[in-house]
């Protein structure tokens, strides 16, 4: 039996290699971690015995491991797998140091700006991104099958956060905050008590979010709804203090009166520390917290009014942005804001259709919130209404051991994603092709998030208490592993896929937006749809479908087939793929028509799915920005907006640049006059296109076709 080598050479399979290797392993774990003996010469023998006329040495690889982890000896595994590789790694060149270098003189621009919550310039940012590059390079050199790492360097997949992969994290959650308030939690061995007060709250649920977002390498996202009850619990402290103190000198209504006043101040100081905490908070792995804040108003919340309270001064304060370095209100990036849509506020005349108001009047300046239509959700999600994870991803429905539904203290284990446009690019028009060539894709992409599955296999729960021994996932026991948390569903493991717009381009020749197209593309939703829902049925493990937000890697895939298979009109000479499912912007299609071709495709994506419009000076089209609002909640689950606003380079301002008394752009804050150091939305034919100077007339703004 020939073994065929990583480099592509053979050699004559020996027995004795793979018994010395597992041999030198054994010597490096815990004694309750090793095999015996007789186990090892039985792997060994159990290889032999296959007696085929090549194996290749990654599937002597994968034998042993399994063999391994069947037995329980996880560690041992991992162990046996870093030895094995460990003298290829010395022979192989390093891959990292001009990664590093560049990152250290800012030249590393696809690592520098993959993240809008890091600043890529600090040094313990760089850390952070030293550390990355480090991983990745150990991951696509040994922690992966090198058939995987290749299938990423080539643009069939993408295998997300490399960067983290060798560490024992997953990638993003729904924190259980309730318990975590209710029950107390401890950071840094240090037992945090349950608050006793709305500010204080505050405080605590900041904290918690810091310490999560450092032990995990995606987002997390907290339910602003528990924090109703410790409002009220400081409008009773106000009212008894007032009482103790005054002693019947006051009437009820005058206590109540001053009470308000203080818990007004109390709000308004308490959404102030999550804003400002948040956005100045700087996690282990040298970022601010991706943090998404889950603004919903459930009709028998017994602490209602309270939370309605709490969702108002967010959206309030909002609004009126963050101050930057020179004092100038800027948006900050995070946390970000999900509003959930419901009868009582889907500006029909519910009671709290005020909120909605707000939420609209602050998407038109500051972007967020995002919307979440309850009635949508409800369909889609067997009667469910909960938040995405920070990423953007949605849990399944799932039953904890009483028959309730449980969604906060969950997550996801990772993602892979798979390039649509690249299989159409190869198979042409050819249907029977494309659909044989889409199976085997698919088929790696689940190898791929069976790495992501196994590195998780086995974990205890002392890599990060806060999640799992004292409440933002569970409560388990020091020393215990995690595994009963990979399976049955309670996790999620997503396949996200990228380009349904230009793969029904390539093998039907129209936009998935034609009657032929759509077709077509649903048939390729649902196959996807269907193969995740094998998966899961056959592993037991919470596979989901993806419509993964990855603005980066549209741009990444595209590049790289561009690269390999030239510029194909609509496909790679555009420089981008299409989010998921999404529209092509360049499609002439109004909001309305957009969102309700793509609502389709959302309920096939359930593991994650969201829709965007772009809407021109949106500061100005509050009642348009509302009709939307009204629509989403009737048509789709998941909306956001997306405009061009106008930015001063300068200073950061986001407001409008104004036009001076000398006819000149100019910004308000800082009063900035240079054209090239500022955007400018265009408010007088909407066009949002990129802008340039007429050479010799300074003072005129040049659109490519349409002119002011």
């Amino acid at each position: 039996m020939l073994v065929v080598k990583r480099d592509g050479t053979t050699v004559e399979f020996n027995p004795q290699k793979i018994i010395n290797a597992i041999q030198k392993a054994n010597e490096n774990v815990d004694e309750c971690e090793r095999v015996s003996q007789e186990k090892i010469e039985e792997i060994a023998r159990n290889i032999e015995s296959k007696r085929c006329k090549r194996i290749l040495v990654e599937d002597i690889q994968d034998i042993v491991e399994k063999e391994l982890m069947e037995e329980g000896k996880y560690d041992l595994a991992k162990v046996y797998i870093i030895y094995r590789y460990s003298r290829a790694l010395v022979r192989k060149a390093n891959t990292t140091d001009e990664s590093i270098l560049g990152l250290i003189k800012n030249r590393n621009k696809d690592v520098m700006e993959e993240n809008s919550n890091k600043n890529a310039i600090t040094a313990a940012t760089q850390r952070d991104l030293i550390a990355g590059e480090v991983s990745k390079d150990l991951t696509k050199r040994i922690l992966l099958p090198e058939k995987i790492s290749k299938a990423h360097e080539d643009g069939v997949l993408h295998f997300h956060d490399a960067d983290y992969f060798l560490q024992p994290i997953f990638n993003c959650c729904l924190i259980n905050l309730k318990d975590m308030l209710d029950n107390g939690t401890v950071m840094n061995g240090k037992l945090i008590e349950s608050p006793r007060s709305f500010q204080v709250a505050c405080t605590v649920m900041t904290q918690i979010i810091a310490a999560v977002a450092s032990s995990q390498y995606g987002g997390q996202s907290v339910d602003i709804r528990h924090l109703g009850k410790y409002l009220r619990k400081s409008f009773i402290k106000f009212t008894s203090s007032l009482e103790e103190q005054f002693n019947g000198e006051l009437t009820d209504e005058q206590i109540e009166k001053i009470a308000k006043a203080r818990l007004k101040d109390e709000l308004r100081s308490g959404v102030q520390t999550i804003q400002y905490q948040i956005n100045t908070l700087m996690t282990t792995n040298g970022q601010s917290p991706f943090v998404t804040i889950f603004l919903n108003l459930q009709e028998d919340d017994e602490y209602l009014e309270e939370n309605a309270m709490i969702i108002e001064e967010i959206l309030r304060q909002r609004y009126e942005g963050i101050k930057n370095e020179k004092g100038v209100y800027i948006t900050p990036a995070f946390p970000k804001l999900v509003y959930v849509l419901d009868e009582h506020n889907a500006l029909k005349g519910g009671k709290f259709d005020y909120l909605t108001k707000l939420a609209v009047k602050c998407s038109a300046k500051r972007l967020y919130p995002d919307y979440i239509s309850a009635k949508k959700m409800r369909e889609n999600y067997e009667g469910n209404v909960f938040s995405p994870m920070g990423c953007r991803s949605f849990l399944s429905p799932y039953k904890d051991e009483n028959g309730e539904y449980k969604f906060e203290g969950r997550f996801n284990q990772g993602v892979v994603s798979i390039n649509l446009p690249q299989i159409g690019i190869i198979s042409g028009q050819d249907e029977e092709k494309f659909w044989k060539l889409f199976d085997e894709r698919l088929e790696l992409c689940f190898e791929a998030l069976m790495c992501r599955h196994n590195a998780l296999k086995g974990i205890k729960t002392d890599t990060s208490p806060v999640h799992w021994q004292y409440g933002a996932i569970a409560r388990l026991e020091k020393g215990e592993t995690i595994d009963k948390f990979l399976f049955d569903g309670y996790s999620s493991i997503s396949l996200g896929y990228i380009g349904l717009y230009e793969v029904t381009k390539l093998v039907k020749g129209v936009s998935h937006t034609d009657k032929e197209g759509m077709e077509f593309a649903r048939k390729v939703m649902q196959h996807m749809r269907d193969t995740t829902d094998r998966w899961r049925q056959e592993t037991n493990i919470g596979f989901a479908l993806y419509g993964t937000p990855a603005e980066s890697l549209c741009y990444r895939f595209a590049r790289i087939d561009k690269e390999k298979f030239g510029s194909i009109k609509d496909v790679t000479d555009k420089g981008y793929y299409t989010n998921s499912y999404h529209v092509d912007v360049r499609e002439d299609i109004d909001a309305f028509e957009k969102f309700n071709f793509e609502s389709q495709f959302q309920k096939i994506s359930s593991g994650g799915a969201i829709s965007y419009v772009e809407i021109p000076n949106m500061r100005h089209n509050l009642k348009a920005l509302e009709d939307v609002v009204k629509f989403i909640y009737e048509n789709i689950q998941y909306a956001e907006f997306n405009t061009k606003s106008d930015y001063c380079h300068v200073c950061g301002f986001d407001g409008e640049i104004i036009i001076n008394d000398d006819n000149e752009w100019e910004c308000p804050a800082c009063h900035n006059k240079d054209h090239s150091k500022m955007n400018v939305t265009r408010r007088t034919c909407g066009y949002l296109g990129e802008n340039f100077w007429n050479v010799g007339k300074t003072k005129e703004i040049k659109a490519r076709v349409l002119h002011l």
